[in-house]
């Protein structure tokens, strides 16, 4: 089985997930539909002075979903109301490559980093160790060309902010 993306209406995504899981129980396609996926990452917001946590879809709009695409899980799938399309060039689905789906399962090898002396992947949840910003928590956002710099959003004031860091001032959130 290959990985699909499928795009469906906004904030739909967990509808559409529970109708294909409750559409193919009983039927011949069960068994050429894997796991459904929507990764989401947990965030923090400050309300009313509260530290809040809260669940953030990470591709609004799409599921990622392992199949086998026959004619006919491609049909039930485009068929469900609020699923618009496959990914891919016209009808034809563009599966995943192996890389994007180690990535997304959470099972990237860090440790093949060639020739890199850091192991952070946008995304990721850390907490800046030194500088004007320590013990300030954030998400990765961008990783400079020559690896050393990382651009992290910060939520200062209640704002989320973009700050500059050198990789060696963070380290993973725990």
């Amino acid at each position: 089985m290959k990985w699909y993306v499928a795009h469906t209406y906004a904030a739909h995504e967990f509808k559409i997930k529970e109708a294909i899981i409750k559409g193919i129980q009983g039927t011949d396609i069960e068994d050429k539909i894997g796991q459904i996926l929507i990764p989401t990452q947990k965030t923090f917001h400050i309300r009313n002075g509260k530290k809040v946590e809260r669940e953030k879809k990470l591709f609004n709009s799409y599921i990622i979903l392992e199949a086998e695409l026959t004619p006919g899980v491609y049909t039930f799938i485009v068929g469900l109301p609020g699923v618009t399309h496959f990914l891919g060039s016209g009808k034809k689905p563009q599966p995943l490559t192996e890389i994007e789906v180690n990535r997304l399962l959470g099972i990237a090898d860090r440790d093949k980093a060639e020739a890199e002396d850091y192991n952070f992947i946008p995304g990721d949840m850390i907490k800046i160790t030194s500088g004007p910003f320590s013990d300030f928590d954030g998400v990765i956002d961008k990783i400079s060309e020559d690896k050393q710099k990382l651009t992290i959003k910060v939520t200062v004031f209640g704002r989320v902010t973009p700050v500059e860091v050198k990789s060696d001032q963070v380290e993973f959130y725990k």
